[in-house]
């Protein structure tokens, strides 16, 4: 098994002040050429917007956008005729396709919004553009286990993407268990990040937005302190288009 660990204080940081953002990968302002993409995955973002704040209206293209509401709400507009409210505990999958406009704010008064928002490569360029919104809230009030939301295929419990990629979240809080995750895909690899709590996985202890990156390998095993929630993708290593 291979693995690379990227701490929290290592990720790109900034604060516009309505934007408080850490970027796993370069993203905008923030290039660093050892951490460009993980496989199909491009970005992984950390974003805490202030209330009554925005992204206006921009473009994308060709790629699977994933936003991950941790608190708040996020108010989602786009050329498609969609406008949303996306709370906690529901996430939102957007594909870009052959191309999208859209805006995302934050319609509070006085909350800020925390959000992950991710960027996965899809497997064929210029896919007709689409949206899709689901509140996994039920799902994921189970604790010790891996709730598979986002998958390859269509499945009444879950949210389909343009990939043979994969996304779990899991909140695991039994000390004396260790817990694993299988790979759809042998030749996959699987970035692993701490939302909070304490991860232990190959003989490195991670922390609250510590992440690790893992190839070669067909299952990965990991054991808990104490409450911990993690958010895991699964991505092919190689990018095909």
């Amino acid at each position: 098994m291979k693995f690379d660990i990227i701490r929290a204080n290592q990720r790109g940081h900034f604060n516009f002040g309505w934007l408080d953002t850490h970027h796993t990968f370069s993203f905008g302002e923030y290039h660093n050429r050892e951490r460009i993409h993980f496989g199909a995955l491009r970005v992984v973002n950390d974003d805490i917007i202030a209330p009554q704040s925005s992204f206006p209206l921009h473009p994308h293209q060709n790629m699977e956008i994933i936003t991950l509401v941790l608190t708040g709400s996020v108010e989602h507009q786009d050329n498609l005729g969609n406008k949303t409210i996306i709370c906690a505990g529901e996430i939102q999958t957007m594909c870009a396709g052959s191309g999208i406009l859209h805006s995302e704010a934050n319609p509070s008064y006085n909350e800020e919004l925390s959000l992950f928002q991710i960027w996965i490569h899809p497997h064929q360029r210029n896919l007709t553009p689409s949206y899709a919104q689901r509140n996994f809230s039920e799902q994921l009030a189970y604790i010790d286990q891996w709730q598979l939301l986002i998958s390859p295929d269509a499945h009444h419990d879950r949210l389909q993407i343009n990939q043979e990629a994969y996304l779990a979240l899991g909140e695991f809080q039994n000390p004396d268990k260790v817990f694993n995750y299988t790979l759809h895909n042998p030749n996959h690899g699987v970035f692993i990040m701490v939302i909070s709590g304490q991860l232990n996985l190959a003989e490195h202890i991670l922390h609250n937005r510590d992440a690790i990156m893992l190839s070669d390998c067909t299952e990965v095993n990991f054991t808990v302190n104490h409450s911990t929630r993690l958010l895991l993708i699964e991505v092919p290593l190689t990018i095909t288009l």
